[in-house]
Protein backbone atom coordinates (compact mmCIF):
# COMPACT_ATOMS: atom_id res chain seq x y z
CA UNK A 1 0.00 0.00 0.00
CA UNK A 2 1.53 3.89 -0.84
CA UNK A 3 1.75 5.68 2.02
CA UNK A 4 0.65 9.33 1.77
CA UNK A 5 1.44 11.65 4.29
CA UNK A 6 -0.58 15.64 4.74
CA UNK A 7 1.30 17.78 6.44
CA UNK A 8 0.06 20.59 8.53
CA UNK A 9 1.67 23.62 8.86
CA UNK A 10 -0.40 25.41 11.69
CA UNK A 11 -1.50 28.11 9.35
CA UNK A 12 -5.65 29.08 10.71
CA UNK A 13 -6.59 28.64 6.84
CA UNK A 14 -5.69 25.19 6.67
CA UNK A 15 -8.29 23.98 9.13
CA UNK A 16 -10.55 26.72 8.55
CA UNK A 17 -10.78 25.77 4.78
CA UNK A 18 -9.98 21.98 5.28
CA UNK A 19 -6.63 21.52 3.47
CA UNK A 20 -3.03 20.47 4.04
CA UNK A 21 0.39 22.29 3.02
CA UNK A 22 1.42 19.58 1.64
CA UNK A 23 0.31 15.94 0.60
CA UNK A 24 3.04 13.44 -0.41
CA UNK A 25 1.73 10.21 -2.11
CA UNK A 26 4.73 7.53 -2.14
CA UNK A 27 7.48 9.88 -3.68
CA UNK A 28 5.06 12.30 -5.03
CA UNK A 29 4.93 15.79 -3.22
CA UNK A 30 2.11 18.59 -3.79
CA UNK A 31 2.71 21.61 -1.72
CA UNK A 32 -0.33 23.83 -1.96
CA UNK A 33 0.01 27.31 -2.77
CA UNK A 34 1.97 29.05 -0.62
CA UNK A 35 2.18 32.59 0.64
CA UNK A 36 4.56 34.97 2.55
CA UNK A 37 3.64 34.91 5.92
CA UNK A 38 6.59 33.76 8.65
CA UNK A 39 4.52 30.63 9.99
CA UNK A 40 6.74 31.66 13.52
CA UNK A 41 5.73 35.44 13.68
CA UNK A 42 2.55 35.28 11.37
CA UNK A 43 3.88 38.51 9.99
CA UNK A 44 3.78 39.19 6.09
CA UNK A 45 6.59 41.50 4.78
CA UNK A 46 5.15 44.87 2.51
CA UNK A 47 8.53 44.01 -0.10
CA UNK A 48 7.47 41.27 -2.93
CA UNK A 49 10.70 40.65 -2.65
CA UNK A 50 11.08 39.84 1.04
CA UNK A 51 7.47 37.61 0.25
CA UNK A 52 9.50 36.17 -2.09
CA UNK A 53 12.62 34.95 0.00
CA UNK A 54 9.79 33.97 2.93
CA UNK A 55 7.50 32.23 0.43
CA UNK A 56 10.79 29.56 -0.71
CA UNK A 57 11.72 29.95 2.86
CA UNK A 58 7.77 28.26 3.62
CA UNK A 59 8.36 25.77 1.10
CA UNK A 60 11.77 24.20 1.41
CA UNK A 61 10.48 23.79 5.47
CA UNK A 62 7.52 21.99 4.11
CA UNK A 63 9.58 19.53 1.85
CA UNK A 64 12.08 19.10 4.18
CA UNK A 65 9.60 17.35 7.03
CA UNK A 66 9.06 14.98 4.25
CA UNK A 67 12.47 14.18 3.30
CA UNK A 68 12.70 16.36 0.47
CA UNK A 69 13.90 19.49 -0.98
CA UNK A 70 14.00 22.24 -3.55
CA UNK A 71 16.10 20.55 -5.68
CA UNK A 72 13.40 17.64 -6.15
CA UNK A 73 10.97 20.17 -7.36
CA UNK A 74 9.89 19.55 -11.08
CA UNK A 75 6.87 21.83 -11.56
CA UNK A 76 5.84 24.87 -10.08
CA UNK A 77 3.52 27.18 -10.76
CA UNK A 78 3.76 31.47 -9.64
CA UNK A 79 1.01 33.87 -9.18
CA UNK A 80 1.57 37.19 -8.97
CA UNK A 81 -0.98 40.11 -8.06
CA UNK A 82 0.88 42.65 -9.88
CA UNK A 83 2.53 42.03 -13.50
CA UNK A 84 5.21 44.88 -12.46
CA UNK A 85 6.24 42.74 -9.68
CA UNK A 86 7.47 39.49 -12.15
CA UNK A 87 11.07 40.59 -13.09
CA UNK A 88 12.11 40.95 -9.27
CA UNK A 89 9.64 37.64 -8.19
CA UNK A 90 11.32 35.65 -11.51
CA UNK A 91 15.14 36.80 -10.16
CA UNK A 92 14.34 35.61 -7.05
CA UNK A 93 13.20 32.17 -8.46
CA UNK A 94 16.19 31.98 -10.70
CA UNK A 95 18.67 32.16 -7.72
CA UNK A 96 16.47 29.28 -6.43
CA UNK A 97 16.03 27.07 -8.83
CA UNK A 98 19.39 27.38 -11.36
CA UNK A 99 20.31 24.43 -12.29
CA UNK A 100 16.95 22.39 -10.65
CA UNK A 101 15.09 24.16 -13.66
CA UNK A 102 11.37 22.64 -13.34
CA UNK A 103 8.51 23.18 -15.94
CA UNK A 104 6.97 26.45 -15.02
CA UNK A 105 3.59 28.70 -15.31
CA UNK A 106 3.42 32.37 -14.24
CA UNK A 107 0.37 34.39 -14.07
CA UNK A 108 -0.78 37.54 -12.23
CA UNK A 109 -4.18 36.89 -11.13
CA UNK A 110 -6.01 38.55 -7.85
CA UNK A 111 -4.93 36.66 -5.08
CA UNK A 112 -7.09 36.07 -1.99
CA UNK A 113 -6.03 39.46 -0.28
CA UNK A 114 -4.11 42.90 -1.60
CA UNK A 115 -1.42 42.36 1.09
CA UNK A 116 -0.12 39.06 -0.56
CA UNK A 117 2.25 40.10 -3.41
CA UNK A 118 2.98 36.27 -4.50
CA UNK A 119 2.12 32.65 -4.18
CA UNK A 120 3.94 29.64 -5.37
CA UNK A 121 2.71 26.11 -5.04
CA UNK A 122 5.34 23.05 -6.37
CA UNK A 123 5.48 20.02 -7.66
CA UNK A 124 8.16 17.66 -6.34
CA UNK A 125 9.71 13.88 -6.81
CA UNK A 126 11.74 12.83 -3.69
CA UNK A 127 14.60 12.03 -5.40
CA UNK A 128 14.59 13.80 -8.31
CA UNK A 129 17.83 16.30 -7.37
CA UNK A 130 19.76 13.29 -8.10
CA UNK A 131 20.35 12.08 -11.78
CA UNK A 132 18.52 14.80 -13.30
CA UNK A 133 18.83 14.62 -17.30
CA UNK A 134 19.01 18.03 -19.18
CA UNK A 135 18.11 17.63 -23.26
CA UNK A 136 18.20 20.66 -25.23
CA UNK A 137 16.05 20.57 -28.23
CA UNK A 138 17.06 21.94 -31.64
CA UNK A 139 20.87 21.73 -30.72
Amino acid sequence: MTKIVKLKSGAVLEDKSSYSRLVAVGDWIQVSNTAGRNPDTKLIPADVADQTHQVFANIARALEAVGSGLGDVIAARVFIQDPADTPAVMAIFAEVFRGVDPALTVTCPPLGSTVYKVEIEVTAFRGAAQGAEVIRLGV
